[in-house]
């Protein structure tokens, strides 16, 4: 797997948001990439280094459209921790 094929878009909400300041950052992963692939991901892509990385599994949720059913998909997330030394990872241009 490709470091892109890895992560796929990073999560911006208030919580999130917090955990910047803390040197956190939390990204949606492929379901199938484990810790070592993210870590590798993150270190490519951004140029950063990476101290620990935590990861959730979600299972898609059951929806029923009419009489159509069926599960959204299971999602990955993963929360990267960067060491002291590396810069902070920008999302937003201006920022």
């Amino acid at each position: 797997m490709e470091a892109r094929d890895v992560i796929k878009n990073p999560v911006i909400t208030e919580r999130t948001a917090e955990l910047m300041e803390l040197r956190q950052y939390t990204f949606e992963v492929n379901v199938k990439a484990n810790k070592i692939q993210i870590k590798k991901a993150i270190e490519e892509i951004f140029g950063v280094k990476v101290s620990r990385v935590n990861t959730m599994n979600y299972k898609g949720k059951f929806r029923r459209f009419g009489r159509y059913t069926g599960f959204k998909p299971s999602r990955k997330k993963a929360i990267i921790t960067l060491t002291e030394d590396s810069q902070e990872i920008e999302f937003f241009e201006g920022a």
